[in-house]
């Protein structure tokens, strides 16, 4: 898989201001300062595509990044990628926390674009309230989504191993199933190539459903 071209697109305000395609639609979003800008960065190879930065909280917006590709059968192939606000970010104020929840929520909830949501989990800790509730969120209304643990290359291969079974064994005293589970780093670029490839894979689903 070989991602040949990745360019910004549009940021939009709201879910108004979204621009209408008829690809496959990927969002990513986490919890503030969870690695979201450099995963980005590592998985389309363009080093400052998402703007990173060391102060959590500067995306605020909705940003739109057309990819193209091509497989590994020489195919070309499109789809969006959207970086959508972090969650959590105690030092905003109220009134712009308020603002950002109902712009996540309202893209969510209602744009028919979206194929999947990656949710980014910081490896590094145990499983925390805020992301908990979040991905509890997403299965009540019925959104598809995937979590994706990042900053791998942080912690020792046994202590992420045991992380990640954290997370699992927390979600599964009221989940039934659980979502798809990547584990990345954009430093090593571990997980890279299983999380484009399952974009793939259900680009190619979401392509025959049209």
């Amino acid at each position: 898989m070989k991602i040949t071209n990745a360019e910004y697109i549009k940021s939009a305000g709201g879910l108004k201001d979204c621009i209408s395609h008829n690809l496959a639609e990927f969002a990513f979003i986490g919890r503030s300062n969870v690695g979201k800008s450099s995963l980005i960065n590592s998985l389309t190879g363009r080093n400052s595509l998402a703007k990173t930065s060391q102060k959590p909280g500067k995306t605020i917006t909705i940003n739109f990044f057309k990819i193209e590709l091509q497989d590994y059968k020489k195919r070309l192939k499109s789809w969006y990628l959207v970086d959508l606000p972090g969650y959590g970010f105690a030092q905003a104020g109220a009134a712009q926390r308020e603002q950002l929840r109902q712009r996540i929520e309202q893209y969510c909830l209602n744009r028919e674009e979206l194929t999947c949501l990656f949710v980014l989990i910081d490896i590094r800790h145990k499983p925390q309230a805020i992301d908990l509730q979040f991905i509890e969120w997403l299965g009540v209304n019925g959104i598809p989504f995937a979590m994706v643990f990042t900053k791998a290359d942080k912690l020792g291969r046994e202590t992420a191993k045991r992380n990640v079974e954290d997370y699992k064994n927390t979600l599964l005293q009221t989940w039934e199933e659980l979502p798809p589970i990547f584990v990345t780093s954009s430093q090593t670029g571990d997980g890279k190539e299983e999380l484009l490839n399952y974009i793939d894979q259900i680009s190619e689903v979401n392509n025959e459903d049209q």
